[in-house]
């Protein structure tokens, strides 16, 4: 039970960091967090992240599910928590002729797949076991990506993160598959390449 609540209160954090103050807020909300609870739970507090882990093979499919129940939950608590309580509102407008389906996705996918490759890198990796870096290395690529690609889809390189959104009136619902795709996407193609260049690495 340790591991799911550490999973929920990370990803509460990083979703009121993403919602209240953008990249900058994200990024050091994880960087914390991962800090925090990464001997716990391994600190994803990302469905995809949770996905390239377990196409790894270092996480059992029934934790992963409860992974992502418990990150799902702690996105949609953030989102209740800055629009009920600090009353924060977005103003997305539904549908939209500004949303390009192509740029969205393929910037979801390419933050995704570097923010889980990094994970698997530094966080996995027989090589970098026991390091020290991992928070800020993890943390530091949701600030690159969201500055990189982030003005095409808007950073979010995270399900939970588009569910906190929502349910807070930045994003759109509508949009939902593109950002599930993207994501769960770049989550598993950063499997795949780890994979490919560490054969060894079991």
């Amino acid at each position: 039970m340790n591991k799911y609540i550490t999973e929920f209160i990370g990803t509460m954090f990083l979703v009121m960091g993403a919602t209240l103050f953008g990249a900058v807020g994200a990024s050091l909300s994880l960087v914390v967090m991962v800090y925090a609870g990464g001997h716990v739970s391994g600190a994803h507090y990302n469905p995809a992240v949770t996905l390239s882990i377990w196409m790894r093979g270092r996480i059992e499919t029934k934790r992963a599910i409860m992974y992502w129940i418990s990150q799902l939950a702690g996105g949609l608590a953030a989102a209740l928590i800055v629009w009920c309580v600090f009353k924060v509102e977005g103003k997305a407008i539904c549908p939209t002729d500004t949303f390009d389906t192509t740029k969205v996705l393929v910037a979801e996918l390419l933050g995704t797949f570097a923010l889980a490759y990094v994970v698997l890198n530094v966080a996995t990796a027989t090589a970098t076991h026991g390091n020290s870096f991992y928070g800020l290395a993890i943390g530091g690529t949701v600030l690159a990506m969201a500055l990189t690609v982030g003005q095409f889809s808007g950073g979010v390189f995270n399900p939970a993160v588009f569910v906190g959104l929502c349910v807070q009136k930045t994003l759109c619902w509508d949009t939902w598959w593109v950002y599930l795709v993207g994501t769960m996407g770049g989550g598993a193609l950063a499997a795949i390449i780890f994979s490919l260049n560490n054969p060894d690495d079991k």
